[in-house]
């Protein structure tokens, strides 16, 4: 399929309205970028900040819809300050994408096997079916893959568990697979909830057994988990601290991860009011904390 780029350089008080034009006039996809090395730190949870000088780069099926756009752009009040059209070479998108993705052992009898790939020849396997999607989660990065391997060290077996910040629903569905009671997924992004439940579908989980929300849905139970899984983001495991704390019984697991080894003080010392908190492992620059609930 030969598809075409329409790239725009724009400031940051049009980027909504070019954005939603550009659907308007057929774009299937449209991404935006910085254009002037500007940094943006970790934001709060529910803001989107934007860069002050953006690169917008939309692409369209046809070139004559591409041109018509780029027409449209140039006529519009708000004139970007560059504008250009080039075609993208035609490749397969989705092998592209899936390019070095494979089995992943875990650790324990636990794999992360996407669909293409055979089945590892282990006796006893715990076999998490997993293609990559929309929503965070392969077993791929670091941060997961700690979450995995601690999951596999000590399965979570009879436990209530948490998965806040659910993702693709890699976490829940591996504590589910690894001997746990049920988990409840929940996350901002609804994309992330849908993936979630056509993960546990694809691995043969019940939505009783694996219910998702999104935050808004869902008042926590005081005490109501054996085990809670946070693989976000350090700002916001900071911000939930108290969430998460109240949905602990005593003596609950508490795994967080997403975070650097540089922010592992100040998630830790958040938490440290209700929890004995610890560095876990390290993978690169990440780091996997590990706490118990007091009583």
């Amino acid at each position: 399929m030969s598809l075409t780029e329409l790239e725009i350089e724009t400031a940051r008080t049009q980027a909504d309205a070019l954005e939603d034009q550009l659907f308007a006039l057929g774009a299937i996809s449209v991404e935006l970028f910085d254009a002037g090395d500007e940094p943006l730190f970790e934001p709060p949870p529910g803001t989107h900040p934007l860069w002050a000088a953006l690169r917008i780069k939309a692409i369209f099926r046809d070139p004559l819809q591409a041109e018509i756009a780029a027409a449209a752009v140039r006529a519009s009040p708000a004139e970007p300050v560059n504008l250009r059209l080039q075609g993208i070479e035609d490749q397969d998108w989705v092998r592209a994408g899936l390019a070095g993705l494979t089995r992943i052992h875990c650790g324990g009898p636990l794999w992360i096997v996407p669909s293409w790939e055979p089945l590892p020849e282990v006796p006893d396997g715990i076999i998490v079916h997993l293609d990559p999607g929309l929503a965070f989660g392969t077993g791929s990065h670091p941060t997961t893959a700690m979450c995995l391997a601690a999951l596999a060290a000590q399965p979570p077996q009879g436990a209530h568990v948490l998965d806040y910040g659910c993702g693709s629903g890699i976490l829940a569905i591996a504590a589910l697979k690894l001997g746990a009671a049920d988990a409840l997924g929940i996350d901002i992004d609804p994309q992330a909830v849908e993936a979630t439940r056509t993960n546990a579908e694809r691995n043969g989980i019940a939505s009783s057994s694996l219910p998702t929300r999104l935050p808004h849905e869902t008042d926590l139970p005081k005490a109501g988990f054996d085990m809670v899984l946070a693989n976000i983001l350090a700002g916001p495991l900071v911000e939930l601290a108290p969430v998460l704390a109240r949905a602990a019984r005593p003596d609950a697991r508490l795994l967080l991860a997403g975070l650097l080894d540089w922010q592992a003080e100040t998630v830790m010392a958040a938490y440290r009011d209700a929890f004995d908190m610890h560095i876990e492992d390290r993978r690169d620059d990440w780091v996997l904390l590990e706490g118990r609930r007091r009583g």
